[in-house]
């Protein structure tokens, strides 16, 4: 399901600039997240990076959900139910994205598409649906 997430119909870029904003994005995540985690831990690191829960979006996911956030898919829960997470979790990682895509200059277009369940993600991609209806 995560590949069909990454269609270009739904993140309005080819799979290759989206791999390529990934890559370079992942990196300004992880040195964001070091420099605000101090703050939120009321200090220096205790234990070696790594230890500790895991999170549940993969940095990759992070961007791909704010992607489809602020091209306006689905709402959160629905992105939530598709990740297997929370929209509080979702919530967290557009809010940690989206600054980064901002001075990255990435500029996404709202999609007409507008999904409400995860079957009508999975409709929208089908090949074989109709796009338009006939009017007869």
């Amino acid at each position: 399901m995560l590949h069909d997430l990454q269609h270009p119909e739904l993140t309005g870029m080819p799979r290759k600039q989206l791999s390529d904003l990934t890559d370079t994005l992942i990196l300004a995540l992880e040195e964001h997240r070091e420099q605000v985690r101090p703050a939120a831990r009321g200090g220096p690191r205790r234990v070696a990076p790594g230890t500790g829960r895991k999170p549940t979006l993969t940095p990759a996911d992070q961007i791909l959900v704010t992607i489809l956030y602020l091209r306006k898919h689905s709402l959160q829960e629905l992105l939530g139910q598709l990740f297997n997470t929370t929209a509080m979790t979702i919530s967290r990682a557009v809010e940690d994205v989206r600054p980064l895509l901002e001075a990255n200059g990435v500029c996404l277009p709202a999609s007409t598409a507008r999904s409400r369940t995860p079957d009508d993600v999975a409709r929208f991609l089908d090949p074989d649906e109709t796009k338009i209806k006939p009017t007869c």
